[in-house]
């Protein structure tokens, strides 16, 4: 169809020009980028890195967190977290990856289970702690990073008191890059991710030399723990209670499986069967565990025992940057410098993957559901928002590091508890007793690290509620907003229903629109009659009836596959299923002109009862007050009236 367009500004233009230049090939890049083409994918170690630079970078700050949460305990919280991470975690995300092996994780295997308004709505919620996990990456790595740089001894004197300024700096130039163009960075990610794990075998291999070399850090710091806990029974205990603190240690799971479709996988697969594909992510995951977990325990034994209580805590000179602490202290300024320049790099590039994330994570589902105007499918409009709702994020928590853990941790904590739950449903699915169980034990352990640490830090939860009363917010005005859009894709017509449309394209085209009842000779004979009254038609006139059956209306996009049947020996009908009866009435008829070249006719009657509830029927349920709804749908659809198919109303 036609439709008279005036050719858009270089601005609206540059600001609408979408996926384009997100990529050599058009798509979003960094971890959660669209698949490359099976041919092209890369070897699994590779693919870490790019989850590694997100799920790695936690070392900046993940042993000074540890240390201010846990005291002297945050080596046995340590490892108790990483117990979480192996025996539990790790589990869930391997199903993961199995179940949804092309890239969209968790929330899209709780999408499949949960359908209609229900599934929209946990998906918008879910969407909501994802937007937190990823922008909060976005301003805890940058504060982060920022910390590193005013830290250095060498800048320490020049950049004192302008961490929230710097903060802000490298966000901006975030977003800057993200305008521009982020293109495909793989080899950029591996080489990061290498040396600084390079770097921090150093430091953990001269902090573990120094605790050998001095015994008595050792013999002071058990002292110290039987003197404040009395036995090892307490210890664990305790340990056990603090562990939820740690939970940034987990930070790399959900990205893990969104990188999935990067993975090369083996000669036989296929999209609907990527054997090697899962298997390799398996490995994937299970190596990023582990050189994470073994990082975790050392990093945490040398900073406990090595940096005093007192330089971790705001102002101290090893908040945000222990490991950063010990380069400076043990291996001197030079190498320290180094290791400050790897680790802004890295927690740079986290802030540039998360917000890949979204980027991708966004688009994938709200104009889906016709929850979100057309410009956000464009990456640049998107940039723009997320950079301004990330500099809020800044200013509100000041740029430190400590005040944005809580509402890091519980977007990871509600992310993987998700997680849990979905394979927990899929292997019950499945009827797998034994995972089933396990998997439950699993999703209540996490569902209790979520509520100790909402509790204990209850800022997450706030940061994450306000997301999703945006997003719901958002969500339905657009979706309202939008109400009247043609919201179909395409049109398809078995023969019957082509062949009905060729004998009526000789004469006029007229239907009549019919909802379902008995579908017996006299519902037919009656409607007939009904119409033919109420417009004053002769009886010459024939028609064909147009069924329209609601499958699942909180769907917003949808195609049609129109099938014919003759009833009763005389009946004509097309019946359709779709998400919205107005909109599958106004596509077909659309479809029927374009195939014929001839304007067709529909006929209704009107709906009893209040308009307006009428309406929130229409808008909820797909259906409601048909006709002037189907006559808008068209009017927007077609703006030229001579050439808009005709709605009459009896």
């Amino acid at each position: 169809m036609a439709t008279t367009e005036h050719p858009p500004s270089r601005l609206r233009g540059w600001m609408l020009q979408g996926l384009s230049d997100m990529g050599k090939r058009g798509g979003l890049t960094g971890p959660h980028a669209e698949p490359e083409p099976p041919h092209r994918g890369q070897r699994w170690w590779r693919v870490m890195c790019l989850t590694g630079v997100d799920y790695f970078s936690t070392l900046g700050y993940q042993p000074g967190i540890a240390a201010l949460a846990a005291g002297l305990l945050s080596p046995l919280a340590t490892i108790v977290l990483v117990v979480v991470t192996l025996a539990g975690a790790l589990p869930v995300y391997r199903r993961v990856a199995q179940e949804s092996p092309h890239g969209q994780g968790s929330i899209a295997m709780l999408e499949r289970l949960l359908s209609f308004w229900k599934g929209k709505l946990f998906v918008l919620t879910l969407l909501g702690f994802a937007a937190t996990d990823f922008l909060i990456t976005i301003t805890l790595s940058a504060a982060d990073a920022s910390t590193h740089l005013v830290e250095n001894p060498h800048l320490t004197s020049t950049l004192h008191g302008h961490q929230m300024l710097i903060t802000l700096i490298l966000v901006a130039l975030l977003g800057a890059v993200f305008l521009k163009g982020f293109l495909e960075a793989m080899g950029v990610a591996v080489a990061l991710v290498g040396i600084y794990l390079a770097l921090n075998l150093v430091v953990v291999i001269s902090g573990l030399w120094h605790v050998l070399t001095a015994e008595h850090v050792v013999t002071d710091w058990t002292d110290a723990l039987t003197v404040q806990h009395g036995n090892i029974f307490v210890m664990i205990g305790v340990a056990l209670i603090v562990f939820p603190k740690l939970a940034l240690g987990l930070s790399g799971f959900e990205t893990g499986v969104a990188v999935m479709p990067h993975v090369q996988g083996e000669e036989g697969d296929t999209e609907e069967r990527p054997a090697g594909r899962i298997r390799d992510t398996k490995k994937l995951l299970t190596t990023a565990a582990v050189i994470m977990s073994c990082f975790l325990i050392t990093t945490s034994f040398i900073t406990t025992l090595l940096i005093p209580a007192a330089e971790f805590k705001p102002g101290g000179q090893a908040n945000g940057r222990a490991l950063a602490f010990l380069a400076h202290e043990y291996l001197g300024n030079a190498f320290g410098t180094v290791y400050d320049v790897s680790t802004i790099a890295i927690l740079w590039f986290a802030g540039a993957s998360a917000m890949a994330g979204l980027l991708n994570l966004m688009p994938r589902y709200l104009p889906r559901y016709g929850m979100a105007p057309h410009w956000a499918r464009a990456v640049r409009p998107m940039v723009i928002v997320f950079i301004l709702i990330a500099f809020l994020v800044t200013w509100l928590f000041d740029a430190n590091v400590d005040k944005q853990g809580g509402a890091y941790a519980t977007g990871v904590l509600v992310l993987i508890s998700s997680a849990a739950i979905a394979v927990t449903i899929a292997a019950r699915k499945a009827g797998q007793r034994g995972w089933t169980i396990g998997f439950g034990v699993i999703s209540a352990v996490f569902l209790y690290t979520t509520v100790a640490n909402v509790i204990e830090r209850p800022d997450g939860v706030k940061i994450g509620a306000c997301f999703i009363a945006g997003i719901m917010l958002v969500s339905l005005l657009s979706r309202l907003a939008r109400s009247f859009e043609l919201r179909v894709t395409s049109v398809a017509m078995d023969s019957m229903a082509e062949r009905f449309v060729r004998d009526m394209a000789s004469r006029k085209i007229r239907f009549i629109a019919n909802e379902p009842d008995n579908r017996d000779r006299a519902e037919y004979r009656d409607k007939i009659e009904q119409i033919r009254t109420d417009n004053d038609m002769p009886e010459q006139e024939d028609f064909v009836f147009v069924e329209v059956t609601v499958a699942d209306p909180s769907e917003f996009e949808t195609c049609l596959t129109v099938r014919g049947e003759v009833l009763h020996n005389r009946y004509r009908v097309l019946t359709v299923e779709s998400s919205s009866i107005p909109n599958a009435l106004a596509a077909l008829l659309l479809h029927v002109r374009d195939l014929t070249g001839r304007t067709p006719h529909i006929f209704f009657e009107w709906t009893e009862g209040n308009p307006f509830a009428n309406f929130l029927r229409f808008f909820l349920f797909g259906q409601g007050e048909v006709a002037p709804v189907t006559r808008e749908v068209l009017r927007e659809a077609e703006p030229d009236r001579a050439r808009r198919p005709r709605v009459h109303t009896g």
